[in-house]
């Protein structure tokens, strides 16, 4: 069912320092006194860290390295998971005892790949592309730990309003859009650009917690217990 997206916006995470040796690498959601890290996010998204911490994880945060694929041979679905695999093996191989999370989103429309835009003439013509148009978001996810291993594509749709260019340049004018997949984030201003959606809105975002979370739990990794 198409839905609106919520208001509000996402608390920042808690980064602990770490000694000398450590720098470089971030804690999130420390539990004070803890000296065991079992969980590494293989992102530098911080839209995915704070997506994380809001489910009440603790982790690490290890960017890795990799040149990302582009969409040249693959479609939509095997890019994210393929970008994905890379990122969480990648920090897999030197950290095999750990929980490790990669994760790539895609934004598609009619079979087209709209990555991170160049500049924000690209940005634009993404928009006025979308505009008044249903896209798809996918978002590829790859949890690796020893000899376990799950994959995984969860996608949603998001209308965009119509928008003229008055629209575009006011959006582009608050939102930084150059390191966000497609051209735009659904959780800055999305009231200028979005009409709706249908799935799920943290996937739009940049990670399907809900589902990270159920595939964490098959796997016998420990997560926060549920609220209600």
């Amino acid at each position: 069912m198409w839905g609106q997206p919520r208001g509000g916006s996402i608390p920042l995470a808690r980064t602990i320092t770490f000694p000398p040796e450590d720098r470089g690498i971030n804690v999130i959601g420390l539990t004070e006194g803890s000296t065991k890290w079992e969980l590494i996010l293989a992102s530098g998204s911080p839209r995915r860290r704070e997506l994380l911490s809001e489910a009440g994880l603790s982790f690490q945060i290890i960017s890795p390295e990799v040149d990302e694929l582009s969409g040249d041979g693959y479609s939509p679905r095997d890019l994210a998971l393929t970008n994905a695999r890379l990122k969480c093996m990648a920090v897999s191989v030197v950290r095999p005892e750990a929980m490790v999370i990669g994760a790539d989103t895609v934004v598609t429309l009619s079979g087209k790949i709209y990555g991170k835009p160049i500049d924000l003439e690209e940005a634009a013509q993404n928009l006025r592309v979308f505009s008044g148009r249903i896209h798809e978001v996918l978002t590829g996810v790859v949890l690796s730990c020893g000899d376990q291993r799950a994959e995984f594509v969860s996608t949603s749709f998001v209308k965009f309003r119509e928008l003229g260019e008055l629209d575009i340049k006011d959006y582009l004018s608050k939102v930084h859009v150059l390191d966000k997949a497609g051209g735009y984030a659904a959780q800055e201003h999305r009231e200028l650009i979005i009409e709706k959606f249908e799935g799920d809105y943290q996937n739009i975002i940049g990670l399907p917690v809900s589902l990270v979370l159920d595939h964490l739990y098959k796997m016998g990794f420990p997560i926060p217990a549920s609220e209600s």
